[in-house]
């Protein structure tokens, strides 16, 4: 049967776009949905503060008016500016299994990209790098994350026949928690303590955390800006990320070192796996959706690392061992058994290497996809 491409243009038709994925991955084990609302807002041309510096087209396939695939261009003129790569972005990209109807998307997006005079399509890539990134190649029977997004085993043989070649991979670990933090990281936690004089962030609640927010982020921007397609966030998108994760985050679950002048020197962001949570919230919030993510907050066997970073005047000197000691005293405090570590650029051996001590699986691997035109 024919299939049709078509552009969409409205709030309503993205709602379309948003709910693909929840029918294409209905049943699943592995794919853990994002919250419906929170996607269309990402989306929207109107409410995602990126589109002060990105422009989108979105794409669905169709056959006899079911939509049966989804596809995002996008064009950040920051990525340009920093990187001094005219490319066009893809993301979002869910199909079924249809290689000519996977390329038939992909050619919408790539003819977008000659008309503007770019000379290469990559992704999946979002707005920006806190976006789902990457097509899984393989752990395709691990369960998701909340971090990172779920596909089908066939997308791989899609984007090779569309012409599409790895550019870089991501490597994912997953670590059974040890009884007891090896001695050599508790001994070396107290020495860079002393050593450097540094200490932990003290608040009791969320309302304290938040005026801390804005140079967490300001960390991120600085020792994350040399990452694959990493761009710098406006103060409206740092607003937004506040808002939208500093609401039920607790503070224990965001260890920040502070020097002696009370400057951020590190952090790190763990959070209790949601994957399940989400899976049975179905996407939505209300009417029970929040219940099952509160719970998942207090009482769960899995914690997934987020976000770690250092200060450049501090790396290498073991400020890690004190993040990772102080995580451990949650994990131990939860009854954590499986620690999840998200999405590590393949090349970057430095953040593997804080690993080292401790007994790991690589599950899953993603890759980001690039095409020369």
């Amino acid at each position: 049967m024919d299939i049709t491409i078509k552009e969409i243009h409205t709030r309503k038709e993205l709602k379309q776009f948003v709910d693909f994925p929840h029918r294409l991955y209905a049943g699943n084990a592995f794919w853990v949905p994002s919250m419906r609302n929170s996607e269309l807002d990402t989306l929207d041309w109107e409410k995602n503060p990126a589109f002060a510096y990105c422009s989108a087209r979105y794409w669905v396939a169709e056959r006899q008016g079911e939509v049966i695939g989804r596809i995002a261009g996008i064009i950040n003129r920051r990525h340009h500016e920093v990187w001094k790569q005219p490319y066009m972005r893809f993301g979002w990209l869910d199909v079924t299994d249809d290689p000519n109807m996977t390329r038939g998307l992909l050619d919408k997006v790539e003819d977008w990209a000659r008309e503007e005079g770019l000379t290469a399509v990559h992704g999946p890539l979002g707005f920006t790098n806190l976006d789902h990134n990457g097509v899984l190649v393989e752990g395709f029977e691990e369960l998701a994350t909340m971090a990172a997004g779920y596909n089908y085993p066939y997308y791989v043989d899609h984007m090779t026949t569309a012409g599409y070649r790895k550019d870089v991979d991501y490597v994912e670990y997953l670590m059974p928690m040890v009884e007891a933090m090896p001695e050599r990281i508790v001994k070396l936690a107290k020495i860079v303590a002393k050593r450097y004089d540094l200490h932990f962030l003290q608040v009791k609640n969320k309302k304290e955390l938040i005026p801390y927010a804005r140079e967490l982020f300001g960390l991120i921007g600085a020792e994350y800006k040399h990452l694959y397609g990493v761009v710098p966030l406006t103060e409206a998108h740092v607003d937004a990320y506040i808002q939208q994760y500093f609401g039920f985050i607790s503070p224990k679950f965001v260890p920040i070192i502070l020097n002696k002048k009370g400057k951020m020197v590190a952090f790190g962001v763990v959070l209790p796996s949601l994957s399940r949570a989400m899976q049975k919230a179905k996407g939505r919030l209300f009417p029970f959706g929040f219940l099952h993510i509160m719970r998942a907050l207090r009482v769960n066997d899995r914690m997934d690392l987020m976000l770690i970073a250092v200060s450049k005047d501090y790396q290498g000197k073991g400020v890690n061992a004190m993040l990772m000691d102080r995580m451990f005293n949650v994990f131990r405090e939860m009854d954590i058994q499986y620690v999840e570590a998200n999405p590590e650029l393949e090349s970057n051996i430095a953040v593997q290497a804080q690993w080292k001590y401790f007994v790991r699986r690589q599950h899953r691997r993603r890759r980001i996809y690039i095409k020369h035109l």
